[in-house]
């Protein structure tokens, strides 16, 4: 267990994009997305590897659809939101 003064990537990057990506996207284990063609953040790595999108998430991540908002995070925000994002991979059999 994780003392206060321990970073937890993980639960930072859950709490990031709880604050930022809820509103669009389903961001938890279950549950639809509220917009229904924003991709459920579990089904991620089905069309990327999390791990190259580090780089995205800190320069701006830029979509071909207008409603996605460019959002840009520091390299520890974005290490930690891909922490989470794999941490929602199932695990290997």
């Amino acid at each position: 267990m994780a003392t206060a003064d321990e970073f937890d990537p993980v639960s930072t990057g859950h709490n990031l994009v709880s604050t930022y990506c809820t509103d669009c996207h389903a961001t938890e284990r279950t549950g639809d997305s509220p917009f229904p063609t924003a991709p459920r953040f579990r089904d991620l790595h089905l069309r990327y590897d999390v791990e190259n999108l580090s780089e995205a998430l800190v320069e701006g991540i830029v979509t071909a659809h207008d409603e996605m908002p460019e959002f840009e995070f520091d390299p520890d925000q974005a290490a930690a939101i891909v922490a989470y994002l794999k941490s929602l991979e199932p695990l290997p059999k």
